[in-house]
């Protein structure tokens, strides 16, 4: 459904709501955007910080999805779809010319795919690769950047655990709970 007739779904005869894609998106969106992690955990409140939040959620749901089915495989799909439509918005609510909305939208398209298969690479890895290149993938110092991943970690272990325990028809739903993030 376009973005123009979102907020009037429930209205139109042929609108049931909100996509379960778009569900899911949005609760990944709102996790994302908890003040916590700029204000506790070190990452830093710019855009670049929230896209690096956003990309971690991002991939602990698709991580989840991988593997599951062509059910889960539409989501996950979908959910991408979602990202880009989101991106694209993004950049054209912070000034960005219509012109130049491809080509950024392409870049940080793919520059959200490169963390998550870097994420993907260090899970696999084991040890503290995941750490390292969650601190990587912080746009700060090298210090600050290390400090902020060792205090995210203990959640971004509590995500990936809640997320393989959540059923994957739920998710596939639109459903999903993360865990609450502590402070220290």
């Amino acid at each position: 459904m376009p973005w123009s007739l979102k907020p009037f779904a429930n209205l139109l005869p042929w609108g049931g709501g909100a996509l379960p894609a778009d569900d899911l998106y949005d609760a990944i969106m709102a996790q994302a955007r908890l003040p916590i992690y700029y204000q506790r955990l070190g990452v830093p409140d710019t855009l670049e910080g929230r896209f690096s939040i956003l990309t971690l959620h991002l991939f602990a749901v698709f991580r989840r999805l991988k593997g599951g089915g062509p059910e889960a495989a539409s989501m996950a799909q979908a959910l991408s779809e979602r990202f880009v439509a989101d991106m694209d918005t993004v950049l054209r609510e912070i000034g960005v010319g219509d012109l130049k909305v491809p080509q950024k939208v392409r870049k940080l398209v793919a520059g959200g795919a490169s963390l998550i298969d870097g994420y993907n690479r260090a899970l696999t890895a084991g040890g503290d690769a995941l750490q390292s290149a969650i601190a990587e993938s912080l746009p700060l110092e090298p210090e600050e950047a290390n400090a902020a991943s060792a205090k995210l970690m203990p959640y971004v272990d509590a995500m990936l655990q809640s997320l393989n325990e959540q059923p994957l028809k739920d998710i596939c739903a639109g459903k999903v709970r993360f865990p609450s993030v502590s402070g220290e």
